[in-house]
This record gives C-alpha cells, structure tokens and sequence, in this order.
C-alpha cells in the first residue's frame, strides 16, 4: 500500500516577529521588547506534520535572495520533499508579525517569489489517491497561485482528501475560486473569525453545521475556537455538531497555533484515526504551540503522546467526567 502524504501547497516565507506591548494606534510608535527573523508561514503546517510522523512533499514556489536564502535553509533542514528548484530572478516575499501582551499576533506580508506557482510547477508533484493536499487561502489570495489551483486541485485522484485552511484573508477571496475549492475540500478547518466571516452566524458550533453543505460529500468541517478548543460538523460527526475540548495552558505566543493544529490533524488522519480523536491531537498540539516562541513551535509525537498522556491522568486525578 502506499504511503500516505502531506503535499503542501502553501507559502513558505520569512517572520519578522516584534513583541510590543501592544499594538501602535494609527500614527503611533512602540518599541519592541524583542524581535526575531525566521522562515514561517506555511512552514509551519509541514513542520507540525512531519514531527508527528507524516511524510511532506513541499510543492510551493521560493525565491532568490536575502529573504530566499532563509527560506531554503528552513526547507533544507525540515525533513520534507521540496519539488521546486525556486525561482532566481524575484525573493522571497516576508510578514512582519507584531505579537503582543495577549499573545494576539496582528501580520503585514509582502509577496515574493511564493505568488508566482504555475500549473506546470503543481504538475510535477505526483499525487496519490493515499496522500492528503493541504491549500491554504494565503494561496488562494495570489492571482497565480489561485489560477493554477484552481486548475489543478479538480483533477485530483478521487481518494486524494482535500485540507483547506481559509486564512485570514478569506473576505477579499473570490467568491466563486473560494466556493470551487471548498467542493472539492474534504476537511475545511477555519477559525471563529474566518468561519464567521463566510457565514455571518455568530456561534462556532452554528457557523461549523452552516459550511458542511459547502464542503465534498462525506467531508466535515473544523472551526477552531482559541482555548475552548474545536467545533466539528459533518456526515462523519452526527446530525449535531461536536465540540472537542482544548487544554488550558498559558500562551506567550499565538504566532502558528493554527498551522500547528492543521499538521497535526492531518497526520493524525493519515494514521486512521477518526475526526474526533484527531482533532482531540490537533488541540493538544496547538496547546502546546502557544506555550513557546516561534511559528514552527508545534510537537514531536513524543511531547504529544506525553501531553496526552498528563492530560489524561489530570482529568481523572480531579474526577472530571466522572
């Protein structure tokens, strides 16, 4: 049988990563507590992926440069397939990523060389009816990207399960590359926000049910909600939509926690498990993202099943659930 995959189509780019106490007013200014710079973006969901055991092909696009030569080193050092040779004539695009008290990140990106992945560029990735493919609406957001996707994904083997992380830019997406792409998506993972965004319903559990008849037949959905943990409707959960606790933990960095949630939730599907006990997994591995600096700050399977494990022996130590 062949081995599952992880085939990432997102954008892999440079986090400038300032920690301010809060975020300037329009026309202010703060100084920075610390500041670092790093490969991040969609690095941080095939990171979380493959340190929970699930192979990676990295089939996004790179450039040349400054910001590239970050880019290549993080890929070169993440254990994970690279398809693409990386563009020579443009760099990298970066984020500026200010992180504050809260931990709440608020991001400005500049596109680079990760807006510029062809068709032909998704033709060289072999795809099996085995592997899942993750799109990320970052992608979706670029016009050469959308093109080529939008191409791309429907010819897809039928077994082949779909992963689609709307982003936070999924207002400004077109809505008829938006609405092609979630028919052809077997798990649609949003946050609260993105989630209200594309159905106006104020309540997590009522924006999950609201996107199901939006997602492939069979398909479920995702909307994570911070702390509380996730919300999952669809064909695989039941008529009523289930809510999957979260962990309590004390956040010094938000920056990833989602891309950490989609790796891990994609790996733990991989390995058979059921939506409910992979998004059980998917919480904990955010958890634990939120407790260290850094985007690509998700667990190995060790510190996972270790988690798990304390978790577990807490809930029954204190009588929870009994």
């Amino acid at each position: 049988m062949t081995e599952a995959r992880l085939i990432s189509t997102g954008n892999v780019i440079v986090d400038i990563v300032l920690t301010v106490d809060r975020v300037p007013e329009p026309g202010g200014d703060v100084i920075a507590t610390s500041s670092r710079m790093t490969a991040g973006g969609g690095l941080n969901t095939l990171v979380a992926a493959r340190r929970t055991d699930l192979p990676v092909v990295f089939a996004g696009q790179y450039g040349t440069g400054p910001m590239g030569d970050i880019v290549r080193a993080a890929l070169a050092g993440s254990d994970c397939v690279v398809v693409q040779s990386g563009l020579s004539d443009v760099d990298s695009g970066y984020c500026v990523a200010l992180v504050d008290a809260t931990a709440e990140r608020t991001f400005v990106t500049t596109v680079g060389a990760e807006g510029r992945l062809t068709r032909e560029d998704l033709d060289r990735v072999p795809v099996t009816g085995q592997d899942l493919v993750h799109v990320s609406g970052y992608s979706l957001a670029h016009p050469v990207n959308a093109a080529a996707l939008a191409a791309w994904l429907p010819g897809l083997p039928t077994g082949t399960r779909l992963i689609t992380d709307p982003s936070p830019l999924v207002g400004s997406l077109d809505p008829a590359l938006l609405d092609a792409t979630l028919r052809r998506t077997d798990v649609l993972s949003a946050n609260a926000r993105e989630a209200t965004i594309m159905t106006g319903a104020g309540d997590p559990a009522e924006a999950a049910t609201a996107l199901v008849p939006r997602v492939r037949s069979g398909g479920f959905v995702v909307v994570r909600d911070g702390a509380v943990g996730c919300w999952l409707a669809g064909e695989p959960i039941g008529p009523e939509p289930v809510r999957v606790p979260g962990f309590p933990v004390h956040a010094v960095d938000t920056n990833g926690a989602g891309d950490a949630h989609a790796g891990v939730l994609a790996s733990a599907l991989a390995a058979g498990l059921g939506p409910v006990e992979a998004a059980r997994r998917a919480n904990a591995a955010a958890a634990i993202a939120v407790t260290r600096s850094g985007p690509a700050t998700g667990p190995t399977t060790a510190e996972l099943d270790a988690f798990l494990r304390d978790a577990d022996h807490l809930k029954r130590a204190s009588g929870w659930g009994t």
